[in-house]
């Protein structure tokens, strides 16, 4: 059994930070799952671009207020607490964070813990 606390997580290299947001990684690929399980921060009056070409993100809002465009048909979603989305199909999108957000994420396959968005907005692949 594993059991961490994201109080602890805080304050260890699994948080991770960039310009637009922090992620707080409580479960990844060392943790042998098959998924990695992330509470992520995105700070008000941010825009993050991100196209994850090698994962697939289900994404939950416990927190804020921010709106999600799909770049291949410029649809907008309103994100709010209560809201998931699923990009299952590698969507390249646009978050644009109005009031800060609080999401919990989950990532298949699962990030080893130190990834950052490269410049195409993707994570890289780690493979074994």
């Amino acid at each position: 059994m594993i059991v961490r606390t994201l109080e602890e997580a805080e304050k260890s290299d699994r948080k991770v930070q960039s310009k637009t947001w922090d992620s707080v990684r409580l479960l990844l690929k060392d943790d042998n799952m098959g998924f990695s399980f992330h509470i992520t921060t995105l700070y008000a009056g941010t825009e993050t671009r991100m196209h994850y070409k090698n994962h697939l993100e289900s994404v939950y809002c416990m927190e804020g207020e921010a709106e999600i465009e799909t770049l291949a048909d410029g649809k907008k979603y309103e994100i709010k607490p209560g809201t998931i989305y699923i990009l299952d199909q590698h969507d390249e999108h646009i978050l644009r964070v109005h009031k800060e957000v609080k999401m919990a994420c989950v990532f298949n396959p699962p990030v080893t813990g130190q990834e950052v968005h490269d410049e195409s907005g993707a994570y890289p692949l780690v493979v074994d």
